[in-house]
Parts: structure tokens; sequence; C-alpha cells
């Protein structure tokens, strides 16, 4: 069957449509998005402007007759950060509803940390042991380990690239002073946030999901994603540090020229690769693997999943009692379709 899935993100809004059936590796079809950065329609008390709300819905009508256009069966939709944390988000919401009959589904960040993690685990499988994973984004940064399909930890802290450069970076180049401030308030909040994870151990893999580290380990070395998602890429924090001085010293248009970042992003790579640079010193490993899948995926599997179950015969009885099967729970729903 055909799905599309619908992410309302901070820096783009992104309809990607895939192929697979209930047990299969979905394979992508086709890609439809383009720059939507929510947070430049913010008011001054926070919330999203009409021009803002125009934009989006504009957008979420594309992402439908899109997906209609080339036969899409199931349809999910939902919503980050960047609406999550609008002072209007529920309204804006409502809007999208009454205007397209789209239903945006909002992901807590714990929630967004959880199916984040569930697709690094189908992407390594069992073997790979405890995995660590770590996603920046443009409002936050999600954060989840575990040893099952579902991590045991699974957090969100407002340490996206884009806040963060909004909020600490407003010069080109950023001067010297704010970049130390910054990374004292980025270690406080990650020291914070990191001490529920003690207790789980060392993880077997550190695996690193989003834009902002493909662009990282590409600046650094990693093959640029022509070459394939089974290509192996590493971002290793002693190159992570190197870069992050340079970034540094750059200006956004300097930025621009650097292998793996686009327009759009340059101006908060050097937020997101302190992020970066801190998140690994404060979990003290030397490196990630970065993963292809990250939170489109983990849904799409997670409804495919659900189809599955639902496809199932119930299960015979073998001896004394049997088996009842339930269908997995606890992750959240897929947002309707009109």
């Amino acid at each position: 069957m055909r799905l599309g899935v619908l992410d309302i993100g901070s820096n783009t809004v992104h309809l990607l449509l895939v192929d697979a059936h209930p047990g299969a590796r979905p394979v992508p079809y086709a890609s439809h998005k383009r720059p939507l950065q929510l947070v430049a329609y913010l008011d001054g008390d926070g919330c999203i402007t009409d021009e803002g709300q125009r934009e989006l819905i504009a957008f979420v009508r594309e992402a439908w007759d899109f997906a209609v256009r080339h036969k899409a069966e199931d349809f999910l939709a939902f919503c980050t950060s960047a609406i999550r944390e609008a002072g209007n988000g529920s309204a804006v919401l409502e809007r999208v509803r009454e205007e397209t009959s789209v239903s945006l589904q909002e992901l807590t960040g714990d929630q967004e940390a959880a199916m984040t993690f569930q697709a690094v685990r189908r992407w390594y499988g069992w073997g790979a042991g405890s995995i660590l994973n770590l996603d920046i984004g443009g409002g936050s940064f999600e954060m989840a380990m575990g040893e099952d399909e579902l991590p045991e930890v699974a957090t969100s802290v407002p340490l996206g690239a884009g806040r963060l450069t909004r909020d600490w970076l407003g010069e080109d180049p950023p001067s010297a002073k704010s970049v130390k401030q910054l990374r004292r308030h980025i270690r406080g909040t990650l020291k914070n946030a990191a001490a529920d994870f003690k207790r789980l151990g060392e993880p077997h893999l550190v695996a690193g999901t989003s834009k902002t580290f493909r662009s990282l380990a590409r600046m650094a070395g990693a093959a640029p994603s022509g070459a394939g998602p089974f290509v192996r890429r590493e971002l290793r924090l002693e190159d992570l540090r190197l870069w992050a001085k340079r970034l540094e010293a750059m200006s956004v248009s300097d930025r621009v020229n650097l292998d793996g970042v686009s327009e759009l992003r340059a101006h908060q790579v050097l937020a997101g690769a302190l992020v970066a640079e801190a998140a690994l010193e404060v979990f003290k490993v030397p490196g990630m693997d970065i993963c292809p899948w990250a939170l489109r995926e983990g849904l799409l599997l997670r409804r495919f999943d659900t189809l599955m179950f639902e496809s199932l015969e119930p299960m015979p009885t073998v001896g004394v009692g049997h088996v009842q099967l339930n269908s997995a729970s606890g992750a959240p729903s897929a947002g309707s379709a009109r």
C-alpha cells in the first residue's frame, strides 16, 4: 500500500509517500516539501500570525492534493514543537482542520523521542543492544535510550537549533561572549536532563537523527546523501569540536559553502553543533552513528504495525488455555485525513 506522512516541523513542512505493507521495509516513493519556519511568524505574544496560518493551510492543501494525485491509500499528519509551543497552537490546529479537513496530531516532546527511537531500533535491529538516540530539531532536542522496541527513558528539552540561534546568536558572526553564554546554557540544561539516563548504564550504540546531525557529519567528511542510506556515516566528537570552533568564526554566507549545509539551515548550524558537542560530552561518548530513519519513519512503522495486528487471524488454542493477542498501544495515533 502507499501511505503518506505529513510532518509540520520548525524549519520545513514535508510530505513523504512510501510504499510498503505490514512487515515490510517502507520504501520512499515521492516527497513534497518546502521551507516554512513557523517561528518566523510569531507575534509578540508567541502566537502564530494570520499570515503564518495561511501559509500552513496552503501547504496542507498542497500536501493533500499531492497525496491524492499519487494514489495514497492512507494519510498521517502530525506537528511538533513549532505549533505545540505556540500561544495559539490549539486554535491553529482547529483552523487547519476546518479549512482543510486534515487533523494534525500534536505530538509531545516525549512522544517525538519515543517514536524516533522506535525507528532507530528497527534500523539497527536487536543486535545493536542498548541504544542512545539523540535528535536535534528546530525547536527542541530529543533524547531516548533503552534495550527494547520503545525506550526506557525518553525526554525533550528546549535546545532546538533554530530556537537557540534566535534567542542567543543574534550577531553574524556571533560574538565570543554570546557563544560562551550559549555553551553554558546548553551544558546546564543537558546535565539536568541526562541525569535520568545514568541508571541505564553505558549504551552499546549512540545514534543521531535529524538533518542537523546529517549536516554536521557531512561537514566532517561523511558520505553525501547521494551515496544512499546504507553507507555508514559517523560523527566523532573530536571532529565536532574542530568544526564548532570553525563555525564560530564564520558568517552565515560563509557557512552556505560548506558541504551538507543548505541556505535554509546555515544560520542555525552553529547552534546545532554546540548542542551536539555538549551532548556527546555530557553522555561521555566519543561519537555516534548517523541513522537515516527518524520520526516520520517511526510513525509509519507504528501505523504498519497496527495494520498488521488488525489483519492477523485469531491465534489457535494450544494445550490448556489460550493466548489473546492485543494490538500495540501506548503510541500516538495517526492524524486523520478528510
